[in-house]
């Protein structure tokens, strides 16, 4: 027992130095699950905090309310903060059914953790060494790349804030030896027991075995993966560079969408275009598997007016003029009809296309937006009476952008098209309408 004594005695000391880059944050709120590793998470700051100067300290539960024993722990989590004076929020979410429940259950807590984090705040949560290896084990059955295999960060970004991991280098025998040291309670969750889930067959199953033979494993797996964290820092370094030629801006910015040109990918590598690609990817949606990666290739060799889309989990990967763009949300749905134009002087709001505004005089007559049908025919000074779908072609619009772009009538003339230069003015210039598309909070992109 001495030798756990020092080492828990030691533990509050490791645990500060693991926080020192974020003691200037606003707050430290720690994912307080009512668990063995959350307890003492919240234990040890607790205490480090009536000597330390610390930032503001909080609690969060989230209640999945899965099971019917559940229901008891927001009770047990307000009494344990309430007697360390650490103020708790307790968030309900809705877990969502599907093939993985372990997977909806973490979806659901970390959209709370999300929205709970505000600008220059950190949510602390308590994984431990013994969970990293188990992770990287799991990833690695799963085939994982270096990415995946690097487990779990120590740090990363947590919508507007940070999400920390301040044990990672502690193991599950320390954090259970200061919880009984310092006589604590917890919560033991039956469902850690259920064999069924695959990180607990590794757990109560397969680590035993590991460990048997190799008493060592935990802490070689556990560095394995920062090894891996580390190559994945220069992989995302390599990726930066890649990427910083192909991600120059296009002449249809305004679209607001994510895109990048294709032609200095392809002088890379096909693993490089893979690493870049997958690093761009990362922050738009859940990445491809290995067997997926065909859907890239025929992106980037697509010629003339094929219009190859590559689908990925959370939208979708178009090319048009040389790019590949990335459209998701309310770009994969359908336009509805434009509402009348009753006051030209005043923005039009599009439903789920932004808004439409008119800039110097306004056009005579009643006006109406439409958008196209095909056969369309615009009167051009100079140029007669011109097939929209050329001068679309000329302007190089890329063709997903097309069913969305509003077209300004008066009576059945088409007088202009938004944001297209030489298309979306009067013939003397008196009047010009913009288009400005809703951004990504408004629910489009």
């Amino acid at each position: 027992m001495a030798v756990h004594s020092s080492m828990n005695n030691d533990l509050p000391a490791r645990l500060l130095l693991n926080l020192a880059p974020w003691r200037n944050a606003a707050t430290w709120r720690i994912a307080f699950s009512g668990g063995l590793d959350s307890t003492v998470l919240l234990h040890l700051l607790a205490h480090l905090a009536k000597t330390e100067s610390l930032p503001t300290l909080s609690a969060i539960h989230v209640h999945h309310g899965l099971q019917a024993v559940a229901e008891a722990w927001p009770e047990h989590c307000q009494s344990v903060c309430e007697a360390l004076g650490v103020p708790l929020q307790v968030v309900r979410v809705q877990v969502r059914p599907g093939a993985s429940l372990e997977r909806a259950a973490r979806d659901a807590r970390y959209g709370a953790f999300i929205a709970a984090t505000g600008p220059n705040e950190v949510l602390l949560t308590a994984q431990h060494r013994d969970d990293q290896a188990e992770t990287l084990l799991f990833r690695l059955l799963r085939g994982a790349g270096v990415r995946g295999l690097a487990a779990m960060p120590q740090q990363r970004p947590l919508g507007t804030g940070h999400l920390l991991r301040p044990l990672l280098d502690m193991s599950r025998a320390e954090l259970q030896a200061y919880a009984v040291e310092q006589q604590l309670s917890w919560i033991e969750d039956p469902s850690n027991d259920d064999r069924r889930y695959s990180r607990n067959y590794l757990r109560h199953q397969l680590f035993p075995v590991l460990t048997e033979r190799w008493p060592q494993a935990v802490v070689t797996i556990a560095r394995s993966a920062a090894h891996l964290s580390e190559a994945q820092g220069l992989l995302d370094e390599l990726a930066e560079m890649d990427l910083r030629e192909a991600a120059t801006l296009s002449e249809f910015a305004w679209l607001g969408l994510p895109s990048l040109a294709v032609a200095p990918l392809e002088k890379l590598s096909l693993a490089r275009q893979r690493n870049a690609l997958s690093h761009w990817l990362a922050a738009l949606s859940r990445l491809p598997d290995s067997d997926h990666w065909s859907g890239w290739q025929t992106l980037r060799d697509a010629t003339g007016d094929a219009r190859p889309v590559w689908r990925l989990a959370d939208g979708e990967l178009h090319r048009a003029g040389g790019r590949v763009w990335w459209l998701s949300g309310g770009w994969l749905q359908a336009v509805e009809p434009a509402p009348v134009w009753a006051d030209p002087a005043a923005p039009l709001q599009l439903p789920g296309n932004g808004q439409l505004r008119l800039s110097g005089g306004i056009p005579d007559g009643p006006l109406q937006v439409r958008y196209r049908q095909g056969g369309e025919v615009m009167q051009l000074p100079g140029r007669g009476h011109r097939d929209l779908k050329r001068l679309l072609n000329e302007s190089g619009l890329p063709l997903f952008a097309r069913g969305r772009l509003p077209l300004l009538y008066r009576d059945e003339q088409l007088l202009a098209v938004a944001n297209l230069p030489g298309l979306d003015a009067s013939a003397d210039e008196c009047w010009q309408l913009h288009w400005q598309l809703p951004t990504s909070d408004q629910g489009l992109s």
